[in-house]
């Protein structure tokens, strides 16, 4: 596993959350976020600098990116936080086609968007994001 790319829709709130914890799991991994609908050039949510500097991992440098072809092309796997964003994704890169994965999947859950929610709504998401990412990690550990 050399390359893992994340996509929420704007980039700015889930996706950078589990880029950072990704990085944090597997060092020497290529990580990269992007958004299905990204809020381009934009910075991380508040919220999100916020919960992820309480873990020691900085994403004050990040900035929204959109979703290209290239991206899905590199990436060994590619993580959604959603079951309807995996479907857009797939129809819109299908050479994407079973690299891409829900990262609530083995629980069968989404991440809910919390961009413009209260703190507890981020706090629910980086929950799921964490259990997720801790699933993942155990899994692409094994290969």
């Amino acid at each position: 596993m050399k390359s893992i790319l994340v996509v929420c829709e704007g980039n700015i709130c889930r996706s950078p959350m589990a880029e950072g914890l990704l990085a944090a799991a597997l060092p020497g991994v290529k990580l990269q976020s992007a958004g299905l609908n990204a809020v381009l050039g934009a910075p991380a949510d508040e919220m999100a600098i916020e919960l992820m500097s309480g873990r020691g991992i900085d994403i004050g440098a990040h900035r929204a990116r959109q979703i290209t072809r290239q991206m899905c092309l590199e990436a060994d796997l590619v993580f959604v936080m959603e079951r309807e964003q995996r479907q857009r994704l797939e129809k819109t890169y299908p050479e994407a086609c079973g690299r891409v994965f829900r990262l609530g999947e083995h629980v069968g859950q989404d991440v809910p968007d919390p961009y413009r929610q209260p703190a507890s709504a981020f706090r629910t998401a980086l929950s799921i994001i964490d259990d997720g990412i801790g699933h993942w990690v155990q899994r692409i550990r094994r290969l």
